[in-house]
């Protein structure tokens, strides 16, 4: 057997640069690049090997430096979400908490099922200097690392003590990364001294290898169940989640509801899937839904859902299907999400999925009145749209005027990004989207930090597109750092700063829940009350965002920031859309409701006056079974 000697780190590198996956006849590179961070756990390691390829040119393994181990995540799982799960990157993380920074990406990435290779540095294999640098000592064990806490997180982990455990664990690695169904954050920790241990390694190894990425076609049986089904059906409604995006279902999506004449709702995920001005699209489903949406919803049938998992959010904590007798089909690839609400389960890829559902219901159509309501209801909540973008509000500019400004200033391909805060409920609510990569919110986890790094990969995912950041201040102090790493490698994003002094979405949330917005605000500690209700904090974020490198725009009205759009679309280098906004909204009109519990008794009549509304509302909620 031919072999070649290389330390571990090397090859790693050698293998990754081998992988390629293949769906549909097109392959690509599956693992485009590395990013990282280098301290004393991995720069002489995994470090080295990537120096090494870099300077040799034996292997194409481009190495890309960021700013925060958690950001770096953070933009390899946008850009894995841009590829449709096809393509990922790695991350390597020095020792201790350049490792343990990664912890809340991987949850990120698992929570939204996207595929991440993590490469946390780990203690000595040896032990022959413990306890090292940043080493956790545990009672328990001396196997036990601070790099154990990515096991719940990790869809696959593995730590690697001698060079030819890299073997198996690496293909072990690329099989979930590439799977469909069992992908996540996959963790493979790197002692120190093992990443440059050398080692005979078969050439055989370093072969190019090709990952086929399948589409499970539907069982004929489960197909016709589902067709039989959804002939029963009155009033049938579809919920379009990410997965309809992930198979490129989209086509096969507005074929089938054109056909059968089923309206189509959205989540997060699966916004664009159907073009927002398609008479079948009747917008956001559940907490934060459309009223045309959520009406449907109330009086459906048969629910199809497509590629969904049905976070609370998207039923609106299970009180959205309002039909003691609503039955489930759900398409999907996963059997655990197919079988939600006591579905009839329809375990396949979504294409082929749609296109069997299709074929089974010919003929079959949604009856002409409720086809006349679902357009009605669609044209009634357009009205509320434009109510809500509609100017005048002031002193300060409403949020939901600058997106109506913002809106009109993109192009349908154009990226808008957000996760966390007000503006998720906003957007499901009111952006218009016709391209199913042009609305990137991560939702599954709504990551306060995610937006401006995932712009970063998404940029790099997509780089002939306009990428918008679309992000809050309280999102803006959590994680900004890669606004340098834009500028150093000269890639271009526009961020807009929604600023409000505050955390809006949790602060209406509180008062709602009669915790009269406590500790959401960003102010001086008041002396006489002793509390967060002093002045206004003198926070410049603007003149922080310059301080990074980026060139910065400041609006003050609805007119002046639709300019510093056209002037920041108009350059070729990473600008900030500076906005500050009223904190206390308007928001547009809810019609869902989310479950989060208010204390039973309480010493404050706001409290009290809440858990009745809870109370009630609680009422609603019920297993579908």
């Amino acid at each position: 057997m031919e072999t070649v000697r290389l330390t571990t780190a090397q090859a790693l590198v050698r293998f990754l640069a081998h992988q390629y996956s293949e769906r549909d006849g097109r392959e690509q590179r599956f693992i485009p690049g590395v990013w990282g961070i280098f301290g004393h756990g991995n720069v002489a390691g995994v470090g080295q090997a990537l120096l090494q390829a870099a300077r040799t040119g034996e292997v194409d393994l481009p190495y890309y430096l960021a700013r925060n181990e958690q950001g770096m995540v953070h933009a390899s799982v946008a850009f894995a979400k841009m590829r449709d799960r096809l393509s990922a990157y790695a991350c390597t993380a020095s020792t201790g908490p350049g490792s343990t920074n990664m912890i809340t990406g991987a949850a990120l990435a698992t929570t939204n099922r996207l595929p991440v290779l993590l490469l946390p540095s780990d203690m000595f294999a040896t032990r022959a200097a413990d306890p090292v640098l940043q080493q956790l000592e545990d009672t328990r064990g001396g196997d036990v690392t601070v790099n154990d806490a990515f096991r719940p997180v990790s869809k696959y982990f593995d730590r690697i003590t001698r060079p030819e455990q890299l073997i198996p664990a690496a293909l072990a690695a690329m099989r979930v990364l590439t799977d469909p169904v069992e992908t996540g954050a996959v963790t493979l920790c790197l002692p120190q001294d093992v990443q440059a241990e050398a080692y005979d390694w078969p050439v055989a190894f370093f072969r190019r290898r090709v990952w086929h990425i399948g589409r499970p076609v539907p069982e004929p049986a489960a197909l016709e169940r589902a067709a039989h089904l959804l002939r029963t059906a009155k009033r049938p409604l579809i919920v379009a989640g990410g997965g309809v995006v992930y198979s490129g279902a989209e086509n096969q999506l507005r074929s089938f509801a054109e056909t059968a004449g089923i309206p189509v709702a959205d989540t997060h995920a699966g916004k664009g899937a159907l073009p927002w001005d398609h008479p079948c699209a009747v917008g956001g489903l559940g907490s934060t839904g459309t009223a045309a949406a959520n009406a449907l919803a109330a009086e459906a049938d048969v629910v199809l859902g497509v590629g969904t998992r049905y976070s609370d959010f998207t039923t609106a904590s299970h009180t959205v299907f309002g039909d003691p007798e609503v039955r489930f089909i759900n398409l999907n690839v996963a059997r655990l999400d197919a079988v939600k609400h006591s579905a009839e389960p329809l375990v396949a890829d979504a294409r082929l999925g749609l296109q069997g559902l299709e074929r089974e219901l010919a003929g079959w159509k949604a009856d002409d009145a409720y086809r006349q309501r679902v357009l009605e209801l669609s044209a009634a909540w357009r009205r509320t749209e434009e109510e809500c973008f509609a100017p005048g509000h002031g002193p300060l500019p409403a949020q939901t005027e600058i997106l109506g400004a913002l809106r009109r200033s993109l192009d349908d391909r154009d990226v808008v990004i957000n996760a966390a805060g007000s503006l998720p409920g906003d957007l499901q609510m009111l952006w218009h989207a016709r391209d199913p990569k042009a609305y990137h919110v991560e939702y599954a986890y709504s990551c306060m930090g995610y937006e401006v790094a995932a712009g970063l990969g998404v940029k790099l995912a997509e780089p002939g597109r306009e990428v918008v950041v679309l992000v809050g201040d309280g999102s803006y102090l959590m994680m900004a750092q890669e606004i340098v790493t834009m500028v150093s490698e000269g890639i271009k994003v526009i961020i807009v700063l929604v600023q409000n002094h505050g955390f809006a979405s949790i602060g209406a949330l509180s008062e709602s829940l009669g915790s009269q917005r406590f500790g959401t605000r960003y102010r001086f500690r008041d002396r006489e009350s002793g509390q967060l209700d002093g002045e206004v904090l003198p926070v410049d974020l603007a003149a922080n965002a310059a301080s990074l490198g980026a060139d910065v725009l400041s609006a003050s009205t609805v007119e002046e920031f639709s300019g510093a759009m056209a002037k920041a679309r108009a350059s070729d280098r990473t600008t900030v859309v500076h906005v500050e906004t009223d904190l206390y909204g308007p928001n547009p009109p809810g019609s869902g409701w989310w479950d989060v519990p208010v204390g039973q008794v309480s010493a404050i009549e706001s409290t009290r006056r809440a858990y009745e509304t809870y109370a009630a509302a609680k009422r609603s909620q019920r297993h579908y079974l």
